[in-house]
């Protein structure tokens, strides 16, 4: 219906009340009071709708009339009904008007509020019982569905399922720990019980799915809930989560499975508004802009407030993807778009001359074990001898702080990537023991969500029935999200005076196969009906990762889930940069076994590892070199 409708049935409707306002002040008399009564329907006829127009009572869209809408009608009615009763005590007083008992025009506007604000709410019931006939859910065709969560983001799912038929869902109840909503209804939804009894509503209630609509609720919480539907063999989905929901609005089209990144076996790390307040008004580089981390960072550090922010990258269309988000999000902030390889010093050089960035986050670096195995060259010229430049250009162009992304693979490394990693960590304190400038590393273990990370992976094969391939039963990797792992660079970035190495609290490492069988049960399967292959450790995989070395002094911060750690081999040694200049050589020539020579000469604790591939016994053969297993940082 559109709102011109509305104002022909406002015309209708307000003549009516005052009729009726008159009929029930003078016991329905109104003939004796005629010559009354025209002069007031004239005035409100006149006055009313022109005071709705003003109130833009014919400006929204009332087939999702809210309380606010009702608010704004009761603002209108209201003004219109005093302006009337002033028009009609300056008619009485100049004889224009014959007078009449004032109370009429205080029962004028109950009516006047009753009909108006009636007539839009009708459109609303009338618009919904089209969109949805059947909505008794007597219709066999479609799922029925239990919302766990009786809360802002449980209505608001339950009112979408209503308003959208073509999803196929009937709402049969809510789930809620909430003594107080309990026996309660919610939209004409009842909340059939608390949370722990999900298993027993399923069965008396024939739900086919229920929705985790709990986007504050801790991981554990969400994986009772989650395990009990699989118990009782129904699917579970969850709607996204909390950052995601900060415009206030859920779709169901935004429904989705429950992600492994929300069930981190450890509590949420909260972030806070002022995590990067350091950065406000600085220009702030960021290398490797284009990547996971890179883009993540980029975002968190829009939020500081920096007078300028460049994407460093090698790559057009990320950076021109991140570029482009960035500009939409922040578009006050001075974005500038720099394509350049850290290989190559003169082009640092430029970038850094033009601009001359007060911090650099340090994010760029090749990060997948298995290829840097094959190709120790390309991680030595981009991990060692691109930090190597980077460092140069922010001591030569006055870069007052630095923070290099690290990995726990630099911890007693049994592979190229970590080793080079590792000398990355030693070149950044040899920055800060010649310069002295607040230039340090912060180092932590596997991102989830990140380009090349397992659980996208894993959770292609599960869809297509299997197998999932697993490294190694015992496997296990610390895990965080991107937000999370970025909130503490930031923070860690912060706090630094200069050489410090900063390792994220990540709590206890997880066995890769736990994190597949939960993804298995979360996806509505049966850890059986999806079989799991071991493909082997690949060369230089570890079963077991460490966030430091041992023997490592380890302490507190100001923030509870950085700790700031001193290693003794860490320090640069005197001989480094010719450790460096070997390495680099070593790359150039193209030999393998030289590069790892190189590298292990510098980095004393770099084991290398035989080329065979260990396998668990009837693992298949050629299955150690496929992606599906690998776990990579940042």
């Amino acid at each position: 219906m559109r709102n011109r409708y509305l104002l022909l049935a406002d015309m209708l409707l307000l003549p009516l009340c005052a009729w009726g306002a008159f009929a029930l002040r003078l016991d329905w008399r109104v003939s004796a009071y005629l010559d009354d009564l025209l002069p007031l329907v004239l005035v409100v006829v006149l006055v009313k709708p022109v005071v709705f127009l003003a109130f833009g009572l014919y400006y929204r869209y009332w087939r999702y009339a809210s309380v606010k809408d009702m608010v704004a009608v009761l603002l209108a009615v209201s003004a219109a009904s005093a302006v009337v009763s002033v028009c009609v005590m300056v008619g009485m007083v100049f004889g224009l008007v014959p007078g009449f008992p004032r109370s009429v025009l205080g029962i004028d506007w109950l009516l006047s509020l009753t009909c108006i604000g009636g007539a839009r709410m009708s459109v609303r019931v009338i618009a919904e019982s089209f969109a949805r006939p059947g909505s008794d859910g007597a219709d066999a065709s479609q799922r029925r569905v239990l919302i766990a969560g009786a809360g802002e983001a449980g209505s608001l799912v339950a009112r979408e399922i209503e308003r959208n038929p073509q999803v196929g869902m009937t709402v049969v109840g809510f789930l809620d720990d909430d003594p107080v909503k309990l026996g309660k209804r919610i939209h004409g939804i009842p909340v059939l019980g608390a949370l722990p009894r999900v298993g027993p509503i399923i069965d008396r209630y024939g739900v086919e799915e229920v929705i985790i609509a709990m986007p504050r609720a801790a991981g554990t919480v969400v994986r009772t809930v989650a395990d009990a539907c699989v118990r009782a063999g129904v699917a579970s989905r969850t709607i996204p989560g909390v950052f995601e929901l900060v415009d206030g609005q859920v779709s169901v089209s935004r429904l989705r499975h429950v992600d492994i990144a929300d069930l981190l076996r450890r509590a949420p790390i909260e972030g806070t508004r002022d995590t990067g307040r350091y950065l406000a008004e600085c220009t702030v580089l960021v290398t490797g802009a284009g990547g996971s981390i890179g883009r993540e960072l980029c975002r968190q550090i829009g939020q500081a407030g920096p007078r300028r922010l460049i994407l460093l990258g090698h790559g057009e269309n990320s950076i021109f993807d991140v570029a482009t988000e960035l500009a939409e999000r922040f578009p006050l902030l001075e974005i500038r778009r720099v394509l350049a390889d850290i290989r190559e010093p003169d082009r640092l050089g430029q970038v850094f001359a033009a601009w001359r960035p007060e911090v650099v986050f340090h994010a760029a670096a090749h990060k997948h074990v298995p290829l840097m195995e094959e190709n120790p060259e390309e991680a030595i010229t981009n991990n060692v001898e691109g930090t190597k430049h980077v460092l140069e250009a922010a001591v030569t162009y006055g870069t007052r702080r630095l923070v290099l992304i690290s990995t726990d693979k630099a911890v007693s490394p049994s592979s190229v990537m970590g080793a080079s990693k590792r000398v990355a960590e030693m070149l950044v304190q040899d920055a800060w023991t010649r310069t002295g400038r607040a230039f340090c590393v912060v180092r932590f273990g596997n991102v989830l969500g990140s380009r090349g990370s397992v659980v996208p992976e894993f959770r292609r094969q599960i869809e297509r029935g299997g197998p999932v391939n697993v490294t190694h039963p015992e496997m296990k990797r610390f895990f965080m999200t991107i937000p999370e792992a970025v909130h503490l660079v930031l923070q860690a970035g912060g706090l630094s005076r200069g050489g410090e190495l900063y390792v994220l609290d990540m709590g206890e490492q997880v066995k890769i196969v736990d994190l597949v069988t939960d993804l298995i049960k979360l996806s509505g399967f049966t850890p059986g009906q999806i079989p799991i292959r071991y493909s082997g450790i690949r060369p230089g995989e570890k079963l077991e990762e460490a966030l430091w070395e041992d023997g490592a002094d380890v302490a507190a911060t100001s923030h509870p889930e950085i700790l700031r750690v001193r290693e003794p081999a860490l320090g640069a040694s005197h001989d480094l940069q010719r450790h460096v200049a070997a390495m680099v050589t070593a790359a150039g020539t193209g030999d393998p076994r030289a590069v790892i020579a190189a590298l292990a000469g510098c980095v004393p604790a770099f084991q290398t590892q035989p080329e065979a591939t260990l396998r668990p016994t009837g693992a298949p053969e050629g299955v150690g070199s496929e992606p599906p297993g690998t776990v990579d940082t940042e």
